[in-house]
């Protein structure tokens, strides 16, 4: 009997000694300051793709005949871009269709067109690329949409110098309250973008952030060529870091 009524006392002792320790969800301990911090990074990578459609609208009074013209012309369009050395891989159809036109110049004819997307994947050959489909009598053009082709490794880098700056910032706090960082409790994903691109981020879904950075397509040249200027592509994110605190 009196074995039993020790264990029961020292099981007691046990639960109230937990006791004075409660749990904290937010990971940090009964002698630790809890810091949230949000920071934000950027790096800039020159864009090395080029993307951007281009295509022929045609006009007849009969829809067999514009849909032939149509063909005729679009072939011509596509072999001036395999000249222009785009592979076939990397030209798309996009829209490609005929109706007839009940409005304006062209009322009671029928339109015939056929877009297709072209990716250039040297973007020093963009404008060489544009100008040998628009010669080649190209009427539908957009773009070009300058591109990063590894555009993970650029977001990567503008992470790394986010959590950077929320590291500085809270050894700057620590410091400042005559403490330091004992760990790193969570690391939350704020999201951002990159150009024109928008890289969700993990807690909160946002909407799409506006352009960053934007790119620059000049006007001719002498030669008569297009010429595209990459410049710089923004890549800009955000962090929030929880760190645990502790007195020096």
């Amino acid at each position: 009997m009196k074995t039993t009524a020790l264990l029961l006392v020292a099981g007691s002792l046990a639960l109230t000694a937990c006791a004075d320790k409660p749990y904290d969800p937010r990971g940090v301990d009964h002698d630790e300051t809890l810091l949230s911090v949000s920071a934000t990074g950027e790096s800039e990578v020159r864009p090395d793709e080029a993307f951007f459609q281009v295509g022929i609208d045609s006009w007849a009074r009969t829809a067999s005949t514009a849909s032939e013209a149509n063909t005729r012309d679009i072939d011509e369009v596509l072999t001036a871009l395999k000249q222009a050395g785009i592979p076939e891989k990397d030209i798309q159809t996009r829209t490609v269709g005929i109706r007839k036109l009940d409005w304006g110049p062209h009322k009671g004819e029928f339109q015939a067109s056929n877009v297709v997307a072209v990716t250039v994947r040297n973007i020093d050959r963009a404008g060489a690329a544009v100008t040998a489909a628009t010669e080649a009598g190209a009427n539908v053009l957009s773009g070009p949409d300058l591109r990063i082709s590894d555009s993970e490794k650029a977001a990567n880098a503008a992470y790394g110098e986010a959590f950077k700056a929320a590291r500085a910032r809270a050894d700057a706090y620590a410091e400042a309250a005559g403490m330091e960082i004992s760990r790193v409790l969570t690391i939350r994903d704020g999201g951002g973008g990159q150009g024109n691109r928008y890289i969700p981020g993990a807690p909160i879904p946002t909407a799409p952030p506006p352009p960053i950075a934007m790119t620059e397509q000049a006007s001719a040249d002498a030669s008569g060529g297009n010429r595209i200027m990459p410049g710089q592509t923004t890549s800009r994110v955000a962090v929030s870091v929880d760190f645990a605190l502790r007195p020096k």
